[in-house]
């Protein structure tokens, strides 16, 4: 299940479970859609893959025999952000952007 990270790793802007905002890789990698498509452009700078938007977690259970939603499954509040400096993001990102992803 993913852990619904409450921040951009970038930026540090505030990305709350139901954020239309947020954007994460295949490992759960979050950030902002500005930086994503601005400072980014598509390139996770840990993996090099792509991004896309984060799925928002009904905030309750809609079947009385599963205990899902954000009532049961909170949020992480743990804040992340990017051990890479913002030199080494912009060579990675400049490095691959032009190759699609399925090609990376």
């Amino acid at each position: 299940m993913l852990d619904l990270r409450p921040n951009c790793e970038l930026c540090d802007r505030d990305l709350p479970p139901d954020s239309k905002d947020a954007r994460i890789c295949s490992y759960e990698c979050t950030y902002c859609a500005d930086c994503v498509e601005t400072r980014l452009h598509d390139v996770c700078p840990t993996c090099g893959g792509n991004f896309a938007p984060r799925p928002i977690r009904p905030l309750t259970a809609f079947r009385d025999t599963h205990r899902l939603g954000l009532g049961h499954h909170p949020a992480s509040t743990t804040r992340v952000h990017s051990k890479f400096t913002t030199d080494d993001i912009s060579a990675h990102v400049a490095r691959i952007r032009d190759i699609a992803p399925e090609d990376r």
